[in-house]
């Protein structure tokens, strides 16, 4: 078999093909909610959270505990992102707009990245999981994520710039563990999510122009 073919298709070889079937359902809807999102459209989060609880369910099968805490945590988030982002003002105008974080909410955001962490290594610790080297990369990046899906659900600038980071991590760490679809679609990801920022700050740019 072709070495490229192999990347991405000889880890699905003995692979149920149900789980085969929801991977790529996670996949196109993954990748539709980050479009969403780069479009500022409230469709990120049901997109999002089709794809959040699949892939949780994935990788609790596979015993992936960090990766399923994450997106346990996108389910949960994106729940509550789709209530904030739908919030209206009597005269119908939105509630939240694109804005950067103060200082409060970078402490915020640091506080929700340590606890994310706290929590992740205790559920490996809790299911008496071995926690290899891979595994603090999932803890690690576990934390940018969740931090930054709190970031998208109040619709800071920032949150793209964690996405971009933890999406760069992810890449390789997937591609090693012989993953080539979700390295794939992590790469997309971070592809997007240069763009999600460049479409962010220059629609922030154009409120600020107007306020």
């Amino acid at each position: 078999m072709n070495p490229i073919f192999e990347f991405f298709l000889g880890p699905y070889q003995d692979r149920e093909l149900s789980l085969i079937i929801l991977e790529g359902t996670a996949f196109f809807f993954g990748i539709a909610s980050v479009v969403y999102a780069k479009k500022e459209d409230i469709m990120v989060y049901p997109t999002g959270l089709v794809a959040t609880a699949i892939t949780t369910y994935i990788f609790f099968t596979d015993r992936l505990l960090g990766d399923m805490m994450m997106n346990f945590y996108f389910s949960v988030m994106s729940i509550y992102g789709w209530w904030n982002w739908s919030r209206r003002k009597q005269n119908r105008e939105l509630v939240v707009h694109i804005s950067r974080t103060n200082a409060r909410e970078k402490w915020i955001g640091f506080a929700f990245f340590l606890i994310t962490i706290l929590i992740t290594y205790g559920v490996y610790k809790a299911f008496g999981a071995e926690i290899e080297t891979t595994n603090y990369v999932d803890i690690f990046t576990s934390g940018i994520f969740f931090t930054a899906m709190w970031y998208m659900a109040t619709k800071k600038l920032e949150n793209w710039t964690l996405w971009i980071l933890g999406d760069l991590i992810t890449v390789p760490l997937y591609a090693y563990r012989g993953w080539g679809m979700f390295s794939l679609q992590y790469l997309i990801f971070t592809i997007l999510a240069i763009q999600g920022y460049l479409a962010w700050k220059k629609n922030l740019g154009k409120s600020l122009q107007t306020s």
